[in-house]
């Protein structure tokens, strides 16, 4: 009684026991089935990863924030998202259950941060799995396109003024949905060949931008600082719709760090290079959807350090080498003047336009992995906090095989929709955001369990702990200021809307009230 009493008394800060989480993961009917190995958790680390951004966010990288500096925009990036890293791979060899951060930290800072946790994890799973679903439709016309098959996906519902649908997103997701309910093994199997036809069709583009390198166009390395609303302009003048970096930067695009401080918006120098740190940041998340398989890895307290780490290492290698291929081939200034530079856009600079269909091929493949690694997180977090009663308790139900099979069914019905139907494009920046502020949680919940229960198994440990942990997390907070004014607006709204619904529904049917 005296471990109830502590708990009610505890109000909006009660805590799950490490003990209670690990039960958890064996009750009848709402329990996972462990399968996964470690490269069945790095290929998911880099399916997640590496999709359309390794073909887009280095040029754009290097064009509008960081010059060829922008290599050490990845170096910083992949540095704090290994201390992540390793923060994940402690809390997920201590439990290994579902719900990756929400769980974590429901053990160390309380239901009502937790819960904050959760409903930013679905915001970002939700919002992801819808945009690449989305986009995943676009780049597979464009690839049909470029191959002499020009078939369109869309149909429109209801004569000229009615709903216009895409077929494409529900065909990917709908596959993925079902295999997911066969069974993760088997969808971890399919999700290993498709990472694998990806990351030989980065390499392969690698080496052949090597063979247009040119070691003059890294000089200068870090160009001198300019005026956003200059470059915005001069850019506008040498090509129409470059107004990525024009004068909405100075406003509501403004990184909020820079409109609290009152500096002006900047573009390249040192300012610039850490401005691409918080672009390129998001280029490497998705490892962390790694952590919500916890409860299906085979030897959880040595597979998910082991994957987590390994797929993450993979990651950062291979945009690093893009960052280093796309500068060497073309000037920043000559990306700069593109209404949309990509890597594909670096190729055609230098002519080599067959590279075009090679990478449309790379994207397709690459969006293909990140929607089955985003339907299985977001399933996997909803089913964390409906065992838990913060949400519907019947979401949590698994069928013989471990498989929340009307979860996951409910969850790719929601995708598909979403993504078929509605402009998904504004939100994509919410994502950034929700996954930034798990990030700093897990952190900083690190030394506290590490303090508060020094007695639990720790089969893989923070080095430098607790002055790492905090600092990774501290470099997150970085990051978060360096996103825009309107991205922290949108992420307040959702959070009021989430705080409502856990004092309407969550917290009076929680297991631990």
């Amino acid at each position: 009684m005296k471990t109830t009493r502590e708990t009610r008394n505890a109000g909006l800060l009660r805590t799950k026991s490490i003990e209670s989480a690990l039960e958890q993961t064996h009750a009848e009917g709402r329990s996972l089935k462990r399968e996964l190995g470690v490269w069945d958790l790095a290929t998911m680390a880099v399916a997640v990863a590496v999709g359309a951004g390794i073909f887009s966010i280095g040029a754009q990288t290097i064009a509008f924030h960081a010059g060829p500096a922008a290599i050490i925009s990845f170096l910083i990036a992949g540095a704090v998202c290994t201390g992540v890293a390793l923060c994940y791979a402690e809390f997920a060899s201590m439990v290994p259950a579902a719900g990756s951060a929400y769980t974590f930290t429901y053990t160390t800072l309380g239901e009502f941060v937790a819960w904050i946790i959760g409903w930013d994890l679905i915001l970002e799973m939700l919002m992801a799995g819808s945009v690449v679903a989305k986009y995943w439709g676009v780049y597979l016309g464009d690839f049909l396109r470029l191959v002499g098959l020009p078939v369109s996906t869309s149909v429109r519902l209801g004569g000229s003024g009615g709903l216009t649908v895409d077929l494409a997103p529900f065909v990917v997701v709908a596959f993925f949905t079902v295999l997911l309910i066969l069974g993760t093994k088997l969808s971890s199997r399919v999700d290993s060949v498709l990472t694998v036809i990806k990351v030989g069709v980065v390499l392969f583009i690698i080496v052949v931008g090597f063979f247009y390198f040119n070691p003059g166009h890294f000089v200068p390395f870090i160009p001198d600082a300019t005026s956003a609303q200059t470059a915005g302009a001069a850019a506008d003048a040498g090509a129409a719709g470059a107004g990525a970096v024009s004068s909405a930067l100075v406003t509501l695009e403004q990184p909020l760090f820079q409109w609290l401080s009152g500096a002006p918006a900047t573009m390249y120098g040192v300012a610039g290079i850490f401005s691409g740190t918080a672009l390129v940041f998001f280029a490497f998340l998705g490892f962390d959807v790694v952590a919500t398989a916890s409860e299906e890895a085979k030897d959880p307290k040595r597979t998910i350090p082991r994957g987590i780490t390994l797929g993450l290492g993979i990651v950062i290698a291979l945009y690093i080498l893009v960052a280093i291929v796309t500068s060497g081939m073309v000037s920043y200034k000559d990306l700069a003047k593109q209404a949309s530079p990509s890597l594909s856009t670096a190729f055609e600079l230098v002519g080599a336009n067959w590279a075009a269909t090679i990478i449309s091929f790379g994207i397709v493949i690459g969006l293909t992995t990140v929607v089955m690694v985003l339907l299985l997180g977001l399933t996997r977090v909803i089913f964390a906090m409906s065992r838990d009663g913060l949400l519907p308790h019947g979401l949590s139900k698994t069928n013989a095989r471990g498989i929340p099979v009307g979860l996951q069914l409910a969850v790719g019905a929601g995708i598909a929709v979403i993504a078929s139907t509605l402009d998904v494009g504004i939100l994509a920046d919410m994502v950034n955001i929700g996954t930034l502020s798990a990030f700093v949680l897990v952190c900083v919940g690190v030394p506290i369990m590490r303090r508060r229960r020094p007695d639990l198994d720790r089969a893989f440990r923070v080095p430098g702990s607790p002055w790492l942990p905090v600092l990774i997390a501290c470099a997150c907070l970085f990051v978060m200021v360096n996103l825009s004014v309107l991205t922290w607006i949108r992420f307040l709204v959702w959070l009021a809307a989430g705080i409502v619904l856990y004092f309407a529904y969550s917290y009076r049917h929680s297991k631990l009230n």
